[in-house]
């Protein structure tokens, strides 16, 4: 470059985290599955499953950041934290995982409207499979009060993408290097 200058989009003496870009996707998708431990007091379910929220957000936004093997253990996290039967959201991320991998192969270029009806296929799916494997025997009475639950998550899921979007500019954020 003449002169001296940087070259463009490259601050002098900045460079990206390598630990932050591998590690902010796991550690907001186990602390979102964390946070829906926080106590809220209700007759039904209402709280919508953060963490499969974000773990599809990231996917969607961003698909070969996370390896189609991370539902495993991420799910693993969220079976830990939710209360629901031990691998429950084990199997159900990784199929997710799974199948959103070969919807991005199938549909390489989406819309927002297309993710958005994607994503909220899928919340709807986890919803009542992960009702269903928490009880078996009364899991009719218990699909018909999940309404409010998937109502709020598919309304909710626009929010889950921005805060991933805000994450990922703290992902790609720029530090003063050392040497």
């Amino acid at each position: 470059m003449p002169f001296g200058l940087a070259e463009p989009g490259r601050q002098i003496n900045r460079v990206h985290s390598p630990l932050l870009a591998r590690a902010v996707p796991w550690l907001t998708v186990a602390l979102a599955s964390i946070m829906q431990t926080m106590p809220v007091i209700a007759a039904a379910p209402v709280v919508p499953p953060l963490g499969f929220m974000i773990l599809l957000a990231w996917r969607q936004l961003h698909p070969g950041l996370l390896p189609v093997w991370a539902g495993l253990p991420l799910g693993l996290v969220d079976d830990l934290y939710s209360g629901q039967p031990m691998g429950s959201a084990m199997f159900l991320w990784s199929v997710a995982m799974i199948t959103l991998d070969l919807v991005e192969q199938r549909f390489p270029w989406r819309s927002y409207l297309v993710d958005w009806a994607v994503a909220a296929g899928f919340i709807g799916v986890y919803l009542v499979l992960s009702g269903i494997l928490a009880a078996p025997p009364q899991s009719l009475p218990l699909l018909q009060v999940l309404g409010p639950q998937l109502v709020l998550s598919i309304l909710l899921f626009p929010l889950s993408e921005r805060f991933i979007a805000l994450c990922d500019r703290l992902r790609l954020a720029r530090f003063r290097s050392i040497a």
